[in-house]
Order: structure tokens, then sequence, then C-alpha cells
């Protein structure tokens, strides 16, 4: 684990060889807001956990410029969690032991699981962006708060569709072994069950697999005639490209796991069809004003205007509670009060979870340019 300081254009520090003098101590001997974020900088989910480092800092900096030299700075302490539940527990410690209060994430349903009991016994308050697992909000932790949708919503209405347009036919069911795409897997299969209709197969692969053949042709013994994938992008397009190659023409229906360029790529021609449950889509954050624009990857532009918001949301809440203290600031965030942020007013309901933050299905189509996406592509379920 790696913690380093960060406030606007601050130098980078390894917190590990933290002084109390030269630029970090001035910095905290001032009454700074200190947010920690913990998020996946290196991993698989580097690209997203990227981008939300990339819109905290420029959040912190926007807010540290409007408060002058007379207003309450902001001071962001990163770590780098990996997407590792271990990894983020130790983070999640070191928060605690440097009497952190305010986190910024995790982005990973497997450090969220991890963590939360270490931030409620040491009474941190986590705005988490991006993360939809439901267990987030489910355990009646009054500390955690989800900016944007829940997997609850996703399982429900992608089972809904499921039942309606392809009731007494064959459906497989396939995930990826993660926490996201199992727990997305069971609450279809829970719901079809009580629909009274049950999977034709019940499958997995692996994140990061290259050769789906084995399980394409298990699929196809067992006939089945839409499949539904609880996974991401990569993976989603790797197996509806190897279904076609093996004749199998069942239409895909999944998450918005494959809301990624990386699904158009790996599935070709393939992709279009294939159905998807998705939040609006996301806002883009506007490059910093008077600075040259850097490259960003297509994950990290997707997610960078949530870790501004999160951000903004624990400076407002922070000024009206006139504390960093966590009981103090999660008493502020579940009274209910709209927040401004880039997204929008947010406002949380009681168990933590942003109100309004609607899924709906997409569908993937091919554009007059030949592309093949979903933007604007909406279905009734």
């Amino acid at each position: 684990m790696r913690l380093i300081f960060t406030a606007g254009a601050l130098p980078i520090l390894s917190a590990l060889s933290f002084s109390p003098t030269g630029a970090v101590g001035q910095i905290a001997a001032q009454p700074t807001i200190r947010i920690g974020l913990s998020l996946p900088l290196t991993g698989s989910d580097a690209a997203f956990g990227q981008g939300l480092r990339a819109g905290a800092e420029q959040a912190a900096a926007d807010l540290n410029r409007a408060a002058g030299t007379t207003g309450r700075k902001i001071t962001l302490v990163v770590a780098d969690d990996a997407g590792e539940g271990k990894q983020g527990l130790a983070a999640a410690r070191k928060f605690a032991s440097d009497r952190i209060s305010l986190v910024v994430g995790p982005f990973n349903a497997t450090v969220a699981a991890a963590v939360l009991p270490a931030y409620e016994e040491a009474g941190i308050v986590a705005v988490a962006p991006g993360i939809t697992w439901p267990g987030l909000t489910t355990r009646g932790a009054q500390n955690i708060f989800r900016i944007g949708g829940s997997d609850a919503e996703q399982g429900p209405i992608a089972a809904s569709y499921l039942a309606e347009q392809f009731r007494g036919r064959r459906i497989g069911l396939v995930h990826d072994k993660s926490t996201f795409g199992r727990g997305l897997v069971d609450d279809v299969a829970r719901i079809l069950k009580a629909s009274g209709q049950t999977e034709a197969a019940f499958e997995s692969l692996s994140r990061g697999d290259k050769d789906v053949s084995a399980l394409v042709a298990r699929l196809k013994r067992a006939q089945v005639e839409v499949i539904y994938f609880g996974g991401l992008a990569p993976e989603a397009g790797l197996l509806i490209r190897t279904l076609r190659e093996a004749g199998i023409a069942a239409p895909l229906v999944g998450s918005d796991g494959l809301l990624d360029k990386d699904f158009a790529t790996a599935a070709g021609p393939a992709a279009e069809g294939t159905v998807m449950t998705a939040l609006p889509e996301p806002r883009k954050l506007p490059e910093p004003k008077g600075s040259a624009a850097k490259p960003k990857t297509a994950e990290a532009d997707m997610v960078a205007a949530q870790g501004y918001a999160a951000v903004e949301i624990l400076k407002q809440v922070v000024d009206q509670a006139k504390s960093t203290e966590g009981s103090r600031v999660a008493a502020v965030l579940h009274g209910g009060a709209s927040l401004k942020t880039v997204l929008g007013e947010i406002a949380f309901d009681a168990r933590g979870n942003s109100r309004g933050a609607g899924y709906a299905l997409q569908v993937w189509k091919k554009t007059p340019d030949g592309r093949i996406d979903y933007a604007g592509n909406g279905i009734a379920p």
C-alpha cells in the first residue's frame, strides 16, 4: 500500500516518509480538510481508479482556488487499493490511524466488502463513486454513501426483460466469478425462478480468459436461446464473438459492466443487438481552465466527474456540519438535503443510496457511420 498527499498543484510525497517539516508539514499545520482516496490505481481497474483520482484532484484544486486565502483548503491522501480487499483493508487501517475521517471510495465491490467494518469501527464516512454492489448500503451502516445506482436495480430489470421477452425459452446464465458478476446472475436466477422459469445452464468464466470455446460448447449442448452475462466488457465481447463463431445466434443481455469501448472492439459485428442495463450517459468532466488537456482513457473519462462530485459533496457537508467528525458529517448526509455537484443535485436516502439514480435498458446498434454503439438506444423493459 502506498499513501500520497496531494492538494491542487502540491508535490506528491510518500506518506511513509512523512515529515512534520517542509511543504507537507506546513499543509498539515493549516486547518485543512483531509480526504482519503481509496482507489484501484494499479491492477485491472486502474484506468477507472486513475479517472476518479483525476476528478477528485481537479475538484480539490478548484475548491481550494475558490476558497481564496481565508477559506478552508482540502488535502487529498491517496491510497492505491489495487482493487484487492487485503490492500484496501491496509489503506483503511492507515486512514484510521492517521485520523482521516472522510474517504472517497472504494470503487470495487471486493474492496468494499473488506473495508466496510473497518470504516464503521473508525467512524470514517465514505462516499463511494461508481460502485454498484448492493451490499454497500444494505448492512445498515450509517457512514457509507453511494453515488450512482445499485445492482439491486439491474438484476430485476434484466430478469423482467428476460421473463417477458423469452418466456418458455432456454435461458443461459454466465458470470465472471467476481462479487459483481455472480451477484447479478444470482439476482436474475432468483427472479426468474419466482416467475416460474429456471435456467437451462448456469456457467462461469474468469476475468482475463482468452479462450471460452469450452464454455460455448457447454452452452451449445444446453441449447440456450438467450444468455444473461454478469461481468465486464472484455469477457462479454469474447463470449458473444465465440458464440457466433460456433453458430449460436442467442442474443446477449448484460449489465453496465459492458459500458466500455472494449466490448464493441472485442465482439466486432456480433455486438449488435446486445441488451444491457445502464444508467443515463455519464456526464463528462470539463477540462480544467488554463491547463493543457491531458490524454485520458475512455474509462477514466467515464468516471472522472463522479470523483469530482464526491469531493464536492464532502466539502459541502463539512461546511454545513462545521466539523470533519464522521458522525456529524453522516448526520448531514442523512438529512436528505440536495447537494450541488458537477453531476447535478444529489441527495441520499436513509440507507445511503443516491436518490433518483435509475437504470434502464439500452441496446447496442449499428450507427450510420458503421460503428456499434448504445447511446440513445433505450428500449422499454
